[in-house]
């Protein structure tokens, strides 16, 4: 009977090392290394979706967009392509410290679509921001006004659960609304990004664990990030309604 080669993973500081690193205008660092599930155009458009403003929150940080990333322990190793008992055992993405700097590895084959990895992509972008910058008094405002409102679903379970905390009689609430507005704004920035990179049918962002935000006041949060940070040349934002 004929053996299936197993797939050798090799440390994450040796691809590091060994990766050809690219900048984009926005000043966003990445890497494709191995046999990744999207193309390179794929990827270029998603980092090249980051507006400046948000880009220079993530002046330390540089992106490998890998076949497998696997945590083994404190230790972090890369499949540079596809294993089916790898993947098993590997995680979205996995954060590796370098001295005062931070490479983000995100799995593209644990996804398989470029929807997919573009969104996990932005997700670490939006947060990556929130932590540095805050949230916008803005931003907040608005969100505030849903949860008050009772307004039905979120964008994520953290602000789900963040939310139910905040808005009840918990005597951490203020803690939990702070960290409620964190979550609002991380969720819809990167909405808002994967809808500049790809075309987004928001229903597929559905989750079985909690309901999802009501489509007009994700709107109204999409719309607010819209004006906080313009679209880059090239990408367009818009929102289309249809009947179901």
């Amino acid at each position: 009977m004929a053996q299936i080669a197993q797939v050798d993973t090799r440390p994450a500081a040796d691809v590091v090392r060994a990766a050809h690193m690219s900048q984009a205008p926005n000043g966003v660092c990445f890497a494709l290394v191995g046999e990744n599930a999207v193309s390179s155009s794929d990827v270029e458009r998603a980092v090249g979706a980051v507006p400046p403003s948000i880009a220079a929150s993530l002046e330390r940080k540089a992106y490998y967009f890998v076949p497998l990333t696997i945590p083994e322990g404190d230790e972090t190793r890369v499949a540079e392509r596809y294993d089916i008992e790898l993947s098993d055992r590997a995680v979205c993405h996995r954060n590796y410290n370098v001295g005062n700097s931070q490479c983000v590895f995100i799995s593209t084959r644990v996804m398989d679509d470029k929807f997919s990895v573009a969104f996990e992509f932005f997700i670490n972008v939006g947060h990556a921001f929130v932590e540095k910058a805050g949230v916008s008094e803005e931003f907040a405002a608005i969100v505030w006004k849903q949860a008050e409102s009772n307004i039905r679903g979120e964008s994520s379970m953290d602000a789900f659960e963040l939310r139910k905390m905040a808005t009840g009689s918990s005597p951490d609430r203020e803690k939990a609304r702070l960290e409620y507005l964190n979550a609002t704004f991380a969720d819809a920035i990167a909405v808002y990004l994967l809808s500049l990179a790809v075309d987004v049918d928001y229903y597929d962002l559905r989750e079985r664990d909690y309901p999802l935000l009501a489509p007009g006041a994700l709107a109204e949060r999409l719309r607010k990030c819209s004006d906080l940070f313009p679209p880059n040349p090239g990408y367009e934002f818009a929102i289309h309604y249809r009947r179901r």
